[in-house]
């Protein structure tokens, strides 16, 4: 168990309190005391301070320093797994002194890929929000994987369920994409009767370089493997495509924000991509972040449906 290892440590003198492991594994998870002080409030320095203190009690180095950063020695890689046991223990506790409220409570932060962190979650956190008053939901959104080992989030949204780590992993539902442009994109350029016209057309899409999941190499299946306008953030490709820059894949639910875009061969250049909630195998037992991932999943289920539903219903959308 982990309270009597720490028991002893306390005992021995060589912890001082949780709140020195919090400090560690925040240096841990960020290698860096700015990035590690920014995490916890706190100034570079006095994280330095409390880093040294902590190994001297343990008569150990924790960190290499290099140019690259805070890395682990093996006397450090040996304490994270004890630290983030503490962490556990320490959130359960304090969930279980609180007891179960009518209501969610605290922060919580969601990692995900920014078409879903730009055109799904915001609705969907925004009505748990509505109906918990005292909950602080924070979403980041990145072009990439999210690292939840490195607690960069609670809990996060991926379109490929992850084989590796201490995860456990939810499929939320499944979801589509389209060829679209803006209705003066099309009208101002040759028309685009099958998928061999589009090398005809100025495409938009991801860096191809960047793409940091393969589910997201769109282009790549309908063979166009030039890509003058590219962007890694799905956010910045979906204003291109407003105002007419050129053509590109766009997630159904994203549509009934642009009114201006069209679907393009829709019955011929159809996609079908999966979201997945993420979360760390320990924190099943953190009865806050389990009610707020149910209330999540269901949001998303729903509103994805509502918006697609009204894509589909759409007879602007219909396709050229």
């Amino acid at each position: 168990m982990w309270q009597k290892r720490f028991a002893i440590l306390q005992r021995d003198g060589a912890v001082d309190n949780w709140d020195d492991l919090r400090v560690f594994l925040a240096v841990a998870r960020d290698e860096s005391l700015s990035a590690a002080g920014r995490r916890l409030r706190m100034d570079a320095a006095t994280v330095g301070r409390r880093v040294a203190r902590l190994e001297e009690s343990l008569g150990a180095p924790l960190f290499a320093k290099s140019p690259q950063g805070y890395a682990l020695t093996e006397a450090g890689t040996r304490l994270v797994t004890f630290a983030e046991e503490a962490e556990q223990a320490a959130s359960q506790a304090a969930e279980a002194l609180q007891g179960r409220a009518e209501g969610l409570s605290g922060q919580i932060r969601i990692g995900a890929p920014d078409g879903c962190a730009n055109f799904l979650l915001p609705q969907v956190c925004a009505a748990i929000a509505e109906g918990n008053p005292d909950l602080d939901v924070q979403i980041v959104a990145l072009p990439r994987v999210v690292n939840l080992s490195r607690r960069e989030a609670d809990m996060a949204i991926a379109v490929s369920p992850p084989s590796a780590g201490r995860l456990v992993v939810q499929k939320i539902t499944d979801y589509r994409l389209h060829l679209a442009a803006s209705a003066d994109y099309l009208a101002g350029h040759p028309p685009i009767r099958g998928p061999q016209d589009l090398r005809g057309h100025r495409i938009v899409g991801y860096i191809p370089d960047m793409i940091f999941d393969k589910e997201l190499d769109y282009l790549a299946e309908l063979g166009l493997d030039r890509v003058p306008l590219a962007s890694n953030s799905v956010a910045v490709q979906f204003h291109w495509l407003r105002q007419g820059a050129g053509l590109g894949i766009v997630h159904d639910f994203a549509l009934p924000a642009a009114p201006g875009l069209r679907r393009v061969l829709p019955e011929v250049i159809s996609l079908s991509r999966s979201f997945y909630l993420v979360r760390h195998a320990d924190d099943r037992r953190l009865e806050r972040q389990t009610r707020f991932a149910e209330a999540l999943v269901s949001g998303m289920r729903g509103e994805l449906a509502r918006l697609e539903a009204l894509a589909q219903g759409d007879s602007r959308l219909s396709g050229t």
